[in-house]
């Protein structure tokens, strides 16, 4: 069902490669609510991905860029304000470790590749954001949103150094939020439940991760279309003054310090 959230709305959407992808769904609900909007991947991820199926389907453009690299953001926001003039949303769905790719354990990081995942998984954020805060962009009560994850506060095994990317992603989205207020636009992170994607199916044990998380969650685990639908309300006029938090959309999995569902498992008679 559509509302019209977005109508006349226009913005950036970074990060959908497929189906499973969270910008994917976003994307997708974006345009149901009548948004327009500039489809951006990194061009290694454009090969690999499905992007211009979406791109048909919701009537967008491509425009490859790689968010490590000013040179190439500097050239997608000045051919999005070309296209639309300033824009009112941005979604960052950016994330890669490659100390995770390749299997490398925490204690024994090897730190170019560390570098390297800080980089795309977070510093990017912060050079989109100053980017479109440089050429002054983005329309007032306009919105910024990130993708991450509750491994930010929380030890995970095997998430690796995406834990420490990811509070470095939420603490750029607090201080550069700060900034963004004298213009009138919001800038949050959304912590999503474990999320069967490309990227979050490489993590090593992700289905322990994903199960747990279930069973730990009054609300069961939050789907990518359930976290694209939250994305649109962020993105909408609903949400004016929501800004500088870290979102938790996990179905109550980060309130929970126990719940039925594990007691059982372990309460068993001896």
């Amino acid at each position: 069902m559509s509302y019209g959230l977005l109508k006349g709305k226009k913005g950036i959407i970074f990060g959908a490669l497929n189906e499973q992808s969270i910008a994917w769904k976003v994307a997708e609900r974006c345009h149901e609510e009548g948004a327009e909007f500039i489809l951006s991947n990194a061009p290694i991820a454009m090969r690999m991905g499905e992007l211009n199926a979406l791109a048909e389907k919701t009537g967008s453009e491509v425009i490859g860029a790689d968010a490590t690299s000013i040179e190439d953001l500097e050239k997608l926001f000045d051919a999005a304000v070309a296209k639309f003039g300033k824009i009112d949303f941005i979604l960052h769905s950016i994330g890669m470790s490659v100390n995770v790719r390749k299997g490398k354990h925490y204690t024994q990081m090897n730190y170019d590749w560390l570098e390297k995942g800080w980089d795309v998984s977070a510093v990017s954020f912060h050079k989109v954001m100053r980017v479109a805060w440089e050429k002054d962009c983005m329309n007032e009560w306009g919105s910024i949103l990130a993708l991450s994850y509750i491994a930010a506060q929380r030890t995970f095994p095997d998430y690796n150094d995406m834990s420490d990317n990811k509070a470095y992603l939420e603490s750029i989205a607090r201080t550069f939020g700060n900034y963004w207020g004298e213009r009138k636009v919001r800038v949050n992170t959304v912590s999503q439940s474990p999320t069967p994607t490309t990227a979050g199916s490489g993590v090593k044990g992700f289905g322990g991760f994903l199960g747990y998380a279930e069973d730990m969650s009054p609300l069961g685990n939050a789907t990518a279309l359930d976290c694209a639908n939250y994305c649109v309300t962020l993105f909408s006029d609903l949400t004016k003054k929501v800004t500088m938090q870290n979102l938790f959309h996990d179905g109550g999995f980060s309130s929970s310090g126990v719940t039925q569902k594990v007691i059982n498992k372990y309460d068993v008679e001896e």
